[in-house]
């Protein structure tokens, strides 16, 4: 079945459809939100080499994966701000362009084997300023074009069903298969 045969009535098209379709929100979903990095955030996050940056802009909504070892792939500013260095890459700074528009970024955080997921929501600046450069630099020298200073607005943890069902974290999940096309092979626009 495509898109177009399906019934205009089984589409929700408002929050309250949403609402009636759901139900209400589970009351441990909705105390689980902190306006901060509380301390065991900020320990977890401690383990993270890993995070997904969401942003949006004229080209739609963008998602952009980020790792580096843990504890250099960002930095706790305090419980209310991250600073995350924005390493030299391929120069599509399709992130940084999405910011310039609407500063609004979502951060998905990762810790290798542990079920559970960081989200944060918040609003983003692109800094230049050299000596804030020069804390980021790589133990080779190589200082980062940017750093993104994030201002928490949200922060809450995301359960483990997701990362189990996936499977994300075994030895089976782990093997690639031998057939998997790797970057080149994706690369090829035909």
């Amino acid at each position: 079945m495509s898109f177009p045969d399906l019934p205009f009535t089984d589409l929700l098209k408002s929050p309250e459809d949403l609402e009636l379709h759901y139900g209400a929100v589970r009351k441990p979903s909705r105390v689980k939100v902190s306006h901060k990095l509380t301390p065991p955030m900020q320990r977890w996050l401690a383990y993270s080499p890993f995070f997904v940056i969401s942003t949006g802009g004229n080209d739609g909504i963008d998602c952009s994966p980020k790792g580096d070892a843990p504890g250099e792939a960002f930095r706790i500013i305090d419980e209310q701000s991250l600073a995350i260095p924005d390493r030299r890459g391929n120069n599509r700074i399709d992130t940084l362009r999405n910011l310039l528009l609407d500063p609004r970024i979502g951060l998905l955080f990762l810790v290798p084997g542990a079920n559970e997921a960081l989200r944060v929501k918040g609003t983003a600046s692109i800094c230049v300023h050299p000596p804030l450069l020069d804390t980021f630099t790589m133990t080779d020298g190589t200082r980062p074009a940017s750093v993104l200073l994030i201002q928490i607005d949200s922060v809450y943890v995301q359960n483990d069903r997701a990362i189990k069902r996936s499977q994300l974290w075994t030895q089976v999940s782990t093997e690639v298969p031998a057939d998997l096309p790797n970057a080149e092979e994706l690369s090829q626009l035909q």
